[in-house]
């Protein structure tokens, strides 16, 4: 169980997130699923993760690609550490595009139900990405 949990998420890591696979999201997002990590006051459901993906991470990051570094799995959660890098191309949080190689580390857990996302708890790099690029 724990091994097909893992691969649900390295599933999702790398068809959706890198590939930009759209039908992979719809196909490994439960419909009542929560993401835990949005900003308060904003939607937590599964657009809130495609969002991020497709209209911040996307049109900011070329050849963005995902590297998995650990997963750990106990029961029907499993904690990821991952890279998300690429080069900044495009507007990121209203940052220009400054051609600049990015890496923004990841830790997530993601409850997985039935072979699918139900719940998701995330922290990132971000921030210390978007202060170092303002500094560009």
């Amino acid at each position: 169980m724990s091994t097909d949990n893992k691969e649900v998420v390295r599933r999702f890591n790398i068809e959706v997130i890198q590939n930009r696979n759209e039908a992979e999201f719809h196909a490994l997002m439960a419909p009542d699923f929560v993401n835990h990590s949005a900003p308060p006051g904003m939607p937590n459901g599964p657009e809130s993760m495609w969002n991020t993906f497709q209209n911040v991470l996307r049109p900011a990051l070329s050849d963005l690609k995902v590297t998995i570094h650990d997963q750990i799995a106990e029961g029907d959660k499993v904690t990821t550490r991952k890279t998300i890098s690429g080069v900044h191309s495009g507007t990121l949080m209203g940052i220009p595009a400054t051609g600049r190689g990015v890496a923004i580390s990841v830790i997530d857990i993601v409850r997985v139900e039935d072979g699918r996302y139900a719940e998701h708890w995330g922290l990132n790099t971000l921030s210390n990405v978007l202060a170092a690029l303002s500094k560009a």
